[in-house]
């Protein structure tokens, strides 16, 4: 099927937001894709930081984009907007990184004021890099995401039920685009 990169911008080494972006890396695979994760904060701090488009990390994560044929962006939601960590990265790819990409996004957060900062901060800049097509979108409140002792994520049904279904949406598309692209072309 496709090659979906999971791309997770948490700075924080015990965030919510990579975890989630885990738990349905699983559920992505068990639709039969193949899920490549990518956390933000596991890259150089100096390339990112300074602006290195031709850091050997930069150039191998542009690549990456560049082979997914669908791309999942988490993000945690820091003062109305996606962090600042994602953004650097962002920033780094090449103008049309998301050209013909399926893209969805998700936002995790402590209240439910920033919900919009999917369709309000994040979509935009997803569609300005050509994303082909950016899925509905789901926000996700911290307080719905429990770490077991054992790392496995149990995600609220409040929360659960929209999520699989915006994931069952994004699967779709992928598939669709799959069905829809000329034999033998490749993604990007």
């Amino acid at each position: 099927m496709a090659l979906v990169l999971s791309v997770s911008g948490s700075p924080s080494p015990t965030s919510r937001t990579a975890r989630l972006l885990r738990h349905l890396d699983a559920r992505l695979t068990a639709h039969g894709h193949e899920v490549a994760p990518l956390d933000v904060r596991n890259l150089p701090p100096q390339a990112l930081t300074g602006a290195d488009v031709d850091h050997p990390a930069i150039l191998e994560v542009a690549q990456q984009f560049l082979r997914a044929d669908g791309i999942v962006i988490g993000t945690p939601v820091y003062k109305a907007a996606y962090s600042g960590l994602l953004k650097s990265l962002l920033d780094l790819l090449p103008q049309f990184a998301l050209a013909g990409k399926t893209v969805l996004p998700l936002a995790t957060g402590g209240t439910t004021a920033h919900v919009l900062a999917i369709d309000y901060a994040l979509r935009p800049v997803l569609s300005s890099m050509g994303a082909g097509h950016v899925t509905q979108g789901w926000f996700v409140l911290d307080r719905h995401i429990t770490v077991e002792q054992d790392g496995a994520v149990t995600v609220d049904p409040a929360a659960a039920g929209p999520l699989d279904q915006v994931l069952d949406q994004f699967s779709a598309a992928l598939n669709r685009a799959a069905v829809l692209a000329p034999a033998g072309a490749s993604a990007g």
